[in-house]
């Protein structure tokens, strides 16, 4: 096994693909552990142990997928769920819309196309998820020093 391992590793391609591989995860895991700016950690923290407990709630999948980051308030705290629906709402789309099935079956270019789509879909439901939350928190009061959207 580790020769195999070596052999890969003399391969530039193979090896410049790796090195890039671990160094996302690198960024990722640091981006997970970082908390918003303005957020009170202890706050949020006692927020979802009061509302949402520890049974099998869609709040505690939410917070499983995206590795914890969401009840910790982390400044990655949304992950990778923005691109999944985003993924999901193009697939569905392009069943719907005969414009877009044209482009999937146009080949390479289509589907790059697509995937462009998806990217800036992805990019506008961030936005959205994230003002959401920073709405909704900061209604609750677990933001510091303001984003109260409250007319009180």
């Amino acid at each position: 096994m580790f020769k195999t391992v070596r052999n890969a590793l003399k391969v530039k391609d193979i090896r410049n693909r790796i090195l890039y591989t671990f160094v996302a995860l690198i960024i990722v895991r640091i981006g997970c552990q970082l908390p918003a700016p303005g957020v009170n950690r202890d706050y949020v923290a006692q927020f979802f142990s009061q509302q949402f407990g520890s049974n099998g709630t869609a709040m505690n999948f939410f917070d499983a997928m995206t590795g914890g980051s969401f009840t910790t308030m982390s400044i990655f705290a949304l992950n990778i769920t923005p691109y999944i629906t985003s993924s999901i709402i193009m697939q569905l789309l392009t069943i719907a819309i005969p414009k877009l099935e044209e482009m999937q079956k146009d080949g390479e270019d289509g589907r790059k196309k697509i995937a462009e789509y998806t990217r800036y879909l992805t990019v506008a439901l961030a936005i959205i998820e994230a003002l959401s939350m920073a709405i909704g928190f900061g209604n609750q009061g677990y933001l510091e020093g303001g984003l109260n959207f409250t007319n009180a």
